[in-house]
């Protein structure tokens, strides 16, 4: 060591009265992502309580069965499906989605929501002027809330959902991934054609 540097380590004991390092053990660790120590369970079930406290929705549906829904939506399963699987009228389904706002991009596809939103018309002017029936424009509505309500609460259920059930079906597709490539490096470079 030179005389510098021997004088720098000096003034570092000092002041670190002592102490040779001041640097923490690393733990040996899998993985750097942060990660909520609940279960998905657990995580949906808290988010169907919250939803249901702000927003005081009426629904058939038990938390179980909400639950059920947002979990048949992210595998794109139809309101028809959902219902059949539950024994509930389609039109339960879909309020229970429109009340966890899991607004699909079909629920509106033929009309403009904003124009829907502002109009004050009653749902008969309405369905005349888009060549609809009155129960479209009520649907039409009722998604343009739920929309609403969603961006009021800055999307934080949705992406709660996403982030639960995106995740899940992220992390099987991706463990899934892993096991194939795994075969692959296993298998490389071996002789398939081999003749006894």
């Amino acid at each position: 060591m030179n005389d510098k540097t021997e004088e720098l380590r000096d003034i570092f004991t000092d002041v670190t009265d002592g102490e040779e390092t001041v640097t923490e053990s690393q733990e040996d660790t899998r993985g750097s992502l942060e990660r909520d120590e609940r279960t998905d369970q657990e995580r949906l079930e808290s988010v169907v309580q919250q939803m249901r406290e702000r927003y005081e929705f009426e629904t058939p549906l038990a938390d179980e069965e909400l639950i059920t829904v947002a979990r048949a939506f992210y595998d794109a399963r139809s309101d028809d499906e959902i219902a059949d699987e539950l024994g509930v009228d389609v039109d339960a389904i879909f309020e229970a989605r429109m009340s966890l706002h899991l607004v699909d991009e079909d629920d509106a596809d033929e009309v403009d929501l904003a124009a829907i939103r502002d109009r004050g018309e009653d749902d008969a002017t309405l369905a005349a002027e888009y060549g609809v029936s009155e129960d479209r424009i009520r649907r039409y509505r009722r998604v343009a809330e739920a929309d609403d309500q969603s961006r009021t609460a800055n999307d934080r259920y949705r992406d709660e959902f996403d982030s639960v059930l995106s995740d899940a079906d992220l992390s099987e597709r991706m463990a899934s991934d892993l096991r194939e490539d795994g075969l692959e490096d296993a298998t490389e470079g071996m002789e398939t054609d081999v003749e006894f």
